[in-house]
């Protein structure tokens, strides 16, 4: 599991909480409030809701909001996206999680008003949509914000006013490089991530427990909850704004849902659990510690990370901190594009061209077009911004509204429990009101990249379902020439397709989101003329006819040659190809199964 997103908060939570809206006291009730928020939140949300609750509520191994969403249309007829076919309905991991157990009569009554009104059906799917889309705009604020933060230590090391120099530009050579290492894919390098992230971890643990030994053995007691009430009764209204840092803290816990379906359960559990809550824990109760004993800031590089770290020890931390911040954003990017391409299979989005970097691993994807844009707008929002405090906002509101449609999305899936919505919605509506106060500050970002995901995805989605309007009504009109055939779990490989009833055919009305279906049996026929060998071949064919259907789509691709100019190169290789995947038609409208469809 890479925590590299999560354990790289301490950079840069401390340093946006305190930016502006809190001002420095010589107590140090301030500094216990932040870090009482800090350890309940950690404890709150990472751990208890995500680890103990929501990894619970995966679909199929696979997690995620898209995953909660598949798993709500599972159970109730609510779904607009093209993914119920027939076939799926033999998959031997399309399974009722409900194990026969009846539901109540409020989860029925769930059900059927969801099932009634498509107003709602609609709220659900945008719902969805919007937390899909600010994962997404993640990919674009949370390497921009771990790099730079991880780079901000140079403020420490060089000469009073240089940092400004050269800060940004390594920020950014770090980033193209991130970005490029996409196309060769990361199986020839991931073998060191886990060694990075796992040295990241121990360092800050080690950082926070020698700060809290030196600076101020006693601050375990601002884990206490009094101290929150405390720090927002002294602070008011600038101590509700500085939520909007805090809540960076939980930045990338929502990978763990998500990456579900490349690891365990309980692999999940044991690692954030005895391993990276601990250290995260250990780091911010250090960098309090260090705080309470410093009250005066010169500037806010004074309040930062690397100002309690030990000094003949920066160099060496800020090495590690820049590659725990390129393992985090790697995991995060690659996430993205998982993201979309379910969104392209479900066909509410443009199709794009998906590159398989591994022949062993098949989630490791690279796709072409959304790493470049990915690049720029991440280089762009780091150019433009320059200062972690408006980053800081832009990712705080980005991670907070993901969390708070997961909250939403899980209140379904666990049939209306009240008190989980009450109490995890109601501390992330709080964090998401702090948020999005600072929009003019830079949480504006966050909002209008998802605004045009969404439009993106919206506009294929209608695209598409118009097509299945068309495409149902042609089918609807040649019923009777129509079939599926699928393999019948109750029936042992036995069945030749004959062309009447006495001969041997079974078959039964299905629904399907396409249309009426009739099921369709092979039953081999009992005629003593048939040798053994004939039988024998018979029954083998049989057999492959009940396994079902594979259908494989070619596609063909046009490239300029080798010495053309750049123009050429870029209306052929880009311009065309884009048009030549969006402009054909989508493979539904050859009336073929998804989940039986290979594009190669």
């Amino acid at each position: 599991m890479d925590y590299g997103d999560l354990s790289t908060s301490p950079l840069y939570v401390y340093k946006s909480t305190f930016a502006d809206d809190i001002q420095h006291s010589d107590t140090n009730e301030i500094f216990y409030g932040v870090l009482s928020f800090v350890f309940w939140t950690l404890t709150l949300v990472p751990l208890h809701k995500y680890v103990f609750i929501i990894l619970r509520a995966d679909d199929n191994g696979e997690g995620g909001t898209f995953a909660l969403y598949s798993k709500l249309c599972r159970h109730a007829k609510v779904s607009f996206l093209p993914n119920g076919q027939v076939a799926d309905e033999e998959l031997s991991a399309y399974k009722d999680s409900s194990d026969g157990r009846p539901a109540t009569n409020v989860g029925l009554k769930l059900k059927s008003t969801l099932e009634k009104h498509r107003v709602l059906q609609r709220v659900l799917l945008v719902l969805a949509l919007i937390g899909t889309c600010m994962v997404i705009g993640g990919g674009v604020l949370t390497p921009a914000i771990s790099v730079f933060s991880a780079v901000s230590g140079l403020e420490l090391q060089l000469a009073k006013g240089h940092h400004k120099y050269v800060e940004v530009p390594i920020a950014c050579v770090i980033l193209v490089f991130l970005f490029a290492l996409q196309y060769y894919g990361t199986h020839r390098v991931g073998f060191l991530f886990a060694p990075i992230v796992v040295t990241w971890l121990l360092c800050i643990s080690a950082i926070g427990v020698y700060n809290i030994v030196h600076w101020n053995p006693h601050v375990y007691r601002a884990l206490s909850p009094y101290y929150m009430y405390d720090f927002l009764k002294k602070t008011q209204r600038g101590g509700w704004m500085s939520l909007g840092g805090i809540v960076l803290c939980v930045t990338g816990s929502e990978a763990m849902f998500a990456d579900l379906g490349h690891f365990s359960q309980l692999s999940i559990k044991i690692a954030f659990t005895f391993m990276v809550y601990p250290s995260l824990i250990l780091v911010f109760m250090g960098q309090a510690a260090y705080l309470s004993k410093h009250h005066i800031f010169e500037n806010e590089a004074h309040i930062g990370f690397y100002v309690s770290v030990p000094e003949k020890l920066r160099w060496p931390v800020l090495v590690i901190a820049v590659l725990a911040a390129v393992v985090g954003s790697q995991a995060i990017i690659t996430g993205t594009f998982s993201i979309i391409k379910e969104c392209s299979a479900l066909e509410c989005f443009p199709r794009v061209k998906i590159v398989h970097t591994s022949s062993k691993m098949h989630g490791q994807i690279y796709i072409p077009e959304i790493n470049w844009i990915l690049m720029l707008l991440c280089l762009a929002v780091t150019i433009g911004f320059r200062d972690t405090k408006r980053l800081g906002n832009a990712s705080g509101l980005a991670v907070i509204t993901v969390k708070l449609v997961t909250t939403c999305l899980m209140f379904l899936v666990i049939l209306l429990a009240i008190l989980f919505i009450f109490f995890f919605g109601t501390i992330e509506a709080l964090y998401f009101s702090a948020s999005l106060v600072k929009f003019l500050e830079g949480a504006w970002v966050p909002i209008a990249l998802s605004f045009i995901f969404l439009l993106i995805i919206i506009a294929e989605f209608i695209r598409s379902e118009k097509s299945e309007i068309v495409r149902t009504e042609e089918e609807l009109e040649n019923d009777e020439s129509k079939m599926t055939v699928v393999g019948t779990s109750s029936f042992h490989s036995e069945g030749l397709c004959k062309n009447s009833k006495e001969e041997g055919i079974d078959l039964r009305e299905i629904k399907s989101v396409v249309g009426p279906r009739k099921r369709v049996r092979f039953v081999l026929p009992e005629n003593p003329q048939i040798d053994v060998s004939a039988r024998e071949e018979l029954q083998d064919l049989t057999e492959v006819r009940e396994a079902g259907m594979a259908f494989i789509l070619g596609h063909s691709y046009v490239r300029a040659k080798g010495g053309s100019r750049f123009i050429k190169k870029l209306v052929i290789n880009v311009g065309y190809d884009f048009l030549r995947r969006n402009c054909r038609s989508p493979t539904y409208a050859l009336t073929i199964p998804h989940a039986s469809t290979l594009e190669v």
